[in-house]
């Protein structure tokens, strides 16, 4: 008997013919044959079988009830096929140099993808020294402006300390300006005692001389008198 099995749905990528080899295997089916196909945009499998019926029937049977746990099956068709069928170790040659060729093939495809990974990388390891080299020349400015700072705060200083001289020697000049002003003012007062006292003195004596130039008027008066 030969039949010929359409398995339709997710059946790609999750080791559907592997499994497929393995159920031929344990009815001990003679020959066997299975390849991945896209039919109207969906994933099939296309299994060939031709052994004794009861086999077959059994194979096919199994295959109905069982799937990779992966594997999504949507549709089995089973209809009858007159061509030839690969011998089931044959396929197993078949299978294994075609997983070989797909292993070689992602191999090159990882390498190439490793290898685009790794000049990312060195692009982003360049990228990352450039900022790094931005951030030194940044810190370093900071630093300029720091110590830019600090030179002004140092002449902040400075002159705050000036500052501070000066208003001392303003609080110096004051108090010797209070003490001078009290020193004038004393010595004012000292003149004034004088002035009031010399005052006085003028009044006390031109009084007196007054009085000795009336006597000596009266003194003339009457002998002025005493001769008329």
């Amino acid at each position: 008997m030969k039949r010929r099995i359409l398995i339709i749905g997710k059946v790609h990528e999750v080791g559907y013919r592997a499994f497929l080899l393995g159920l031929a295997e344990s009815f001990e089916v003679k020959n066997f044959f299975a390849e991945n196909l896209t039919i109207n945009g969906k994933q099939a499998v296309e299994v060939l079988v031709e052994d004794e019926e009861i086999k077959v029937k059994d194979f096919i049977d199994s295959l109905k009830k069982r799937k990779p746990d992966a594997a999504e099956v949507e549709e089995i068709k089973v209809e009858d096929y007159q061509g030839k069928v690969m011998k089931k170790e044959s396929y197993y040659r078949y299978l294994t140099a075609m997983q070989l060729t797909k292993i070689a093939t992602y191999g090159g495809e990882m390498i190439k993808r490793q290898d685009e990974t790794l000049e990312k990388q060195d692009q982003m390891l360049k990228k990352q020294d450039q900022m790094l080299e931005k951030q030194d020349q940044m810190l370093k400015k900071q630093d300029q402006m720091l110590e830019k700072q600090d030179q002004m705060l140092k002449k902040q200083d400075q002159m705050l300390e000036k500052q501070d001289q000066m208003l001392k020697k303003q609080d110096q000049m004051l108090k010797k300006q209070d003490q001078t002003i009290k020193e004038i003012r004393v010595t004012r007062e000292e003149i004034k005692g004088e002035i009031s006292a010399l005052r006085q003195d003028l009044k006390t004596y031109l009084d007196k001389r007054i009085v000795k130039i009336e006597k000596e008027i009266a003194k003339i008066k009457a002998r002025i008198g005493m001769s008329n």
